[in-house]
C-alpha cells in the first residue's frame, strides 16, 4: 500500500482505486474518505510533514528510499575500497565452477594431444628409455590420480568408507578409475622387453577410454546432454537386441559349418566362419565364392583333417546339400536384415521418444549435476592442479582453517545418497 501511494503521489500511477470502488460499490459516496486514506498514508512516509520529499527519479530504488528515511543515520554508507573490490571479485572469478569446467577442458584436451603424440610419434622400445614427452605424459596423469583420491576419499563429511561408496555410484568416476588402471598396468608392461608390444597395446586401448570421457562435458549443452541419456538408454536396448541376435546367428553359423566344411578341426578357423562370417555378412559381405556350388573354383584341397590341421592343405568345400546352405543363407538375411534390425530401430524410436519429452528436465539434472563437480574441484586443472593440493593441505591441516564453500551442495548430496541408500 505504501509503495501503491508513493506511486500514486509521483504520477507513477494513475488513481484508479476511486474507480474501482465506485463500480464494486454503485456509489460515488466514498470519494472523501479515500482522499484521507491517500493522505495519511503519505505523511507517515515523510520524516517531517511539513516538508514534502521529493523523488530524484522514477528509477530509484523504494526499498531502499523508504530504509534510508526510517533510519535514525543519515549519512550514507562509505563505498569499499577499490583494492578490496579487485581482490574479492578476483577470488570469485577463480571459485567459480565456470572457471574450473573451462580451465579443465582445455587441459584435458592438450593431455589427450600429448597422450596420441607420445602413442603415435615418440613411444621407443627399452632399453632406450622414455623420452622427455612421455615423462611429461607420466606426470600428468599423476596427477590426475591425486585428484582422483581426492574426489573419493577427501571431499564431505561423511566417513571415509561411505564417501568412496558415493564416489563410486558416478558412472564417470569408474571410467576415470578404468582409464587410470589401465595406464599404470600398461606402463608396466611398457618398462620390460618381453612385454613392449603388450604394454602398446593396452596404452592404446586406454587412449580410447580417456577419449571416451569427453563425452561428459556434452551435459552443459541442452541440445547434447539429453542426447548423452539416449545413447546410454540405446546401449542397453543394443544389449537386449544381441540376444536375439546371437541365438539366431550361432544357430545359422553351426549349421553351415557343419555342411560345408566337415573336415576342418582348427578351432580359430571354426570360430571365425561360426561367429564372423554370418555377423558380416549382414552387412552384405557375402562370400559367395566359397558357399554356392557354382562359384566354387577348383584348387589344391584335401579331406584329410590331419593335412588340414597340419596346414598343409586347404580345407575342400562340401557341395552335398549345397541347396540347404542357400536356403538357410536366404532365411538368414531375411530375419536378420529385416525382422531383427527393425525390431531394434523401434526400440531406438521409442527410448528417443521417452526421453526427448522430458529432455528440459535431464538436461536440468545433468547441469545440476555438472556444477554440484566443479563447485567441489580446486580451481587450476591437473597438472597444476598439485598447487591447489598443497594449497588445501596447508590450509586444512596446518593452519586449521575450514572450508564453507560448497556447504549446501555436500548436505543436498549427502541426502542424496541417503535416499539412493535407502
Amino acid at each position: 500500500l505504501r509503495l501503491s501511494s508513493l506511486k500514486f503521489k509521483y504520477g507513477t500511477e494513475e488513481p484508479q482505486n476511486d474507480c474501482l470502488c465506485s463500480a464494486a460499490w454503485g456509489t460515488q459516496s466514498f470519494h472523501p474518505l479515500l482522499s484521507l486514506f491517500h493522505r495519511s498514508m503519505d505523511d507517515d512516509l515523510r520524516l517531517d510533514p511539513s516538508q514534502p520529499m521529493e523523488m530524484d527519479s522514477l528509477d530509484t530504488d523504494v526499498k531502499t528510499t523508504v530504509g534510508y528515511m526510517m533510519s535514525e543515520n543519515t549519512d550514507p554508507p562509505s563505498p569499499p575500497s577499490p583494492r578490496r573490490f579487485w581482490l574479492r571479485r578476483w577470488r570469485q572469478f577463480w571459485g567459480a565452477p565456470v572457471t574450473a569446467f573451462l580451465g579443465n577442458v582445455v587441459m584435458y584436451l592438450l593431455f589427450l594431444f600429448l597422450f596420441s603424440y607420445v602413442l603415435l610419434m615418440d613411444f621407443s622400445a627399452p632399453p632406450a628409455g622414455p623420452s622427455a614427452s612421455e615423462i611429461i605424459l607420466y606426470i600428468w596423469v599423476f596427477t590426475l590420480v591425486c585428484e582422483e583420491v581426492r574426489q573419493g576419499c577427501f571431499v564431505g563429511s561423511q566417513p571415509v568408507l561411505q564417501r568412496v561408496r558415493q564416489y563410486l555410484q558416478d558412472t564417470w568416476n569408474k571410467f576415470d578409475i578404468t582409464a587410470l588402471l589401465l595406464f599404470i598396468l600398461g606402463v608396466i608392461c611398457r618398462l620390460f622387453p618381453d612385454s613392449f608390444e603388450s604394454g602398446r597395446t593396452i596404452l592404446c586401448l586406454d587412449f580410447m577410454v580417456f577419449t571416451l570421457r569427453l563425452i561428459h562435458i556434452f551435459a552443459v549443452n541442452k541440445q547434447l546432454g539429453p542426447k548423452m541419456i539416449i545413447v546410454g538408454r540405446m546401449m542397453k536396448d543394443v544389449f537386449l537386441f544381441l540376444f536375439f541376435l546371437g541365438v539366431w546367428l550361432v544357430a545359422y553359423g553351426v549349421t553351415t559349418e557343419g555342411l560345408l566344411l566337415p573336415h576342418d578341426r582348427r578351432l580359430p578357423w571354426i570360430f571365425r566362419r561360426v561367429f564372423y562370417r554370418p555377423y558380416l555378412q549382414i552387412f552384405g559381405q557375402i562370400p559367395l565364392n566359397e558357399i554356392d556350388a557354382a562359384l566354387i573354383a577348383a584348387a589344391n584341397c584335401t579331406y584329410d583333417p590331419v593335412a588340414i590341421l597340419m596346414e598343409e592343405a586347404q580345407p575342400c568345400t562340401n557341395t552335398y546339400a549345397n541347396w540347404l546352405v542357400l536356403i538357410l543363407l536366404v532365411v538368414f538375411l531375411l530375419v536378420a536384415n529385416i525382422l531383427l534390425l527393425n525390431l531394434l530401430i523401434a526400440m531406438f524410436s521409442y527410448t528417443f521418444a521417452k526421453v526427448q519429452g522430458n529432455s528440459d528436465i535431464y538436461w536440468k539434472s545433468q547441469r545440476y549435476n555438472l556444477i554440484l563437480e566443479y563447485h567441489n574441484r580446486p580451481a587450476l586443472a591437473p597438472p597444476f592442479i598439485l598447487i591447489s593440493h598443497l594449497h588445501l593441505f596447508i590450509k586444512r591441516h596446518i593452519r586449521k582453517v575450514q572450508s564453507s564453500k560448497g556447504r549446501h551442495f555436500r548436505e543436498c548430496r549427502g541426502e542424496q545418497w541417503e535416499r539412493r541408500r535407502e
